[in-house]
This record gives structure tokens, sequence and C-alpha cells, in this order.
């Protein structure tokens, strides 16, 4: 039982960093397609399109960061706490970077017909971007409780 308690820490410990890598991957694909596509139906503009596409890799630099604040000896004490804060962040993450790649798909789409609105168009994956915030802050301040022992 100890050794499984202790894979869950481990499991905690490192999944917030991998799960956020998850999300980013497969946000940023979502978006870069619609990027590649949009590139093809327009002249111009294309670096935007690109530069929205790589706007949910944030989750998984918050999620290394968390991974950094988790770092300390995974025992039965510290194990579930590692488990719940690393995997329940790790999650947090990963559906955000997947939600905000689709909303960035969306305005690139909306962006190459009606170009005026790029900006406005943004604003719904930032929103989502701010819900991966919200997660980060609160596993960071979280984290500073379990003991470092």
């Amino acid at each position: 039982m100890n050794d499984l308690m202790l894979a869950l820490g481990w499991a905690g410990m490192y999944g917030v960093m991998a799960l956020g890598a998850v999300g980013s991957i497969v946000g940023c694909a979502i978006a870069g397609q619609a990027a590649i596509g949009a590139m093809v139906d327009t002249e111009s503009g294309h670096g935007r399109f690109i530069g929205v596409s790589a706007m949910p890799s944030s989750q998984v630099i918050y999620g290394i960061v968390v991974m950094f604040s988790l770092q300390r000896e995974v025992t039965p004490a510290t194990a579930p706490a590692l488990f719940g804060i690393g995997i329940m962040a790790g999650l947090a993450l990963m559906l955000s970077a997947i939600r905000q790649g689709q909303a960035c798909a969306s305005a690139i789409h909306a962006a190459k017909t009606k170009p005026e609105i790029f900006g406005l168009a943004l604003a719904p994956a930032a929103i989502v971007e701010g819900f991966a915030v919200f997660a980060f802050v609160f596993a960071l301040v979280v984290s500073g409780g379990i003991p470092a022992a």
C-alpha cells in the first residue's frame, strides 16, 4: 500500500507538467492547423496567425513551475497532497490548453474573413488563459502548505 501511495505522489509531482504539456501539444496543433488553413486563404497577416497558434503553449510553462514548487521528499505523509495538487492542476492546465487552442482556431478563422476583428476575436482565448492562471496560482499557493519532509 505504501508503494502505491508513493507512486501516486511521484505521479502528481511530475504529472502536472506532463498533463500541461499534453494540453499544450493538442491546443497548439489545433490552432496551428487553423493558422495553416488561413495562410492558404489570405495574402497577408501570416505572422499573427502563427503567433496566435502558440498561445496554448503557456500551460506547459505553468506546469513546469508547479512541478518545481512540488519538489520535496515523497513520503506517505506528502504523497496524497502531491498527487491531488499535481493531477488536479495538471488536468485543469491540459483542458484549458486544448480549449484555448480551439478558441484560437476560431479567432483565426474569423480573422481571415474579417481582419479588422482579429484583436477582439482573441478575447475568448484570453479568458481561457485566465482560468489556467487561476489553476496555476491556486496550485502554487496550496503547494506551500505541504510539509518539506
